[in-house]
């Protein structure tokens, strides 16, 4: 059943034309908390192939940025910036295109060891990476949705979102695989 839903979704992307399977957890978690409005100014994290850069443009249609240390081949009305998003002139790289967004997102994720706790460890430094960008660079009531692997800080890093935040869920889309350790934290409201 398994192979089946992976093959699903692999081959739904390649039909339709997206980079990665991954595009449907995008749609699917936008269809279920609203996080992208037409117009909105979207910047993804972390953005390698693509597919969230696709489906940001498409549910946007409004200024899209991507950042990634891997290139991104290029997207149609989107913008793209290689770099890493740990290093600090990254933020200044992406405020040359636009101070705020209204939206930040991040489906960023270290390479895997297979050590549970280290992938944990590496995920959660990515993720509060993420945070502190978004706490730059998005508008007071903006959305923010993060990808973390489940683990040990996995509950310390959701209640400082929940301090910035005036709504966070945390969700497991239909098109993750199960056995990911993959969670998506989904935070709207951002109190500047």
């Amino acid at each position: 059943m398994l192979k089946n839903r992976k093959d699903f979704y692999f081959k739904k992307a390649k039909e339709e034309g997206y980079r990665a399977r991954s595009a449907y957890k995008l749609f699917e978690l936008n269809k279920k908390y609203n996080l992208i409005k037409r117009s909105d100014r979207v910047l993804d994290l972390g953005c390698n192939p693509g597919s969230w850069l696709q489906a940001a443009s498409k549910i946007s249609n409004g200024l899209v940025v991507g950042v990634d240390i891997l290139p991104v081949k290029e997207i149609k009305n989107v913008n793209f910036i290689q770099a890493n998003v740990t290093d600090k002139k990254t933020i200044d790289m992406i405020k040359s295109i636009s101070n705020e967004f209204d939206v930040i997102l991040s489906d960023m994720a270290p390479k895997t060891s297979g050590i549970k706790e280290l992938d944990h460890n590496k995920s959660i430094y990515l993720s509060e990476k993420a945070l502190e960008i978004a706490e730059n660079l998005l508008v007071n009531n903006g959305n923010f949705l993060c990808k973390v692997f489940q683990g040990e800080f996995f509950k310390e890093f959701l209640d400082n979102i929940k301090k910035k935040f005036e709504f966070v869920k945390s969700s497991k889309p239909e098109s993750s695989r199960r056995e990911s350790k993959e969670i998506y934290i989904i935070a709207k409201g951002f109190r500047k």
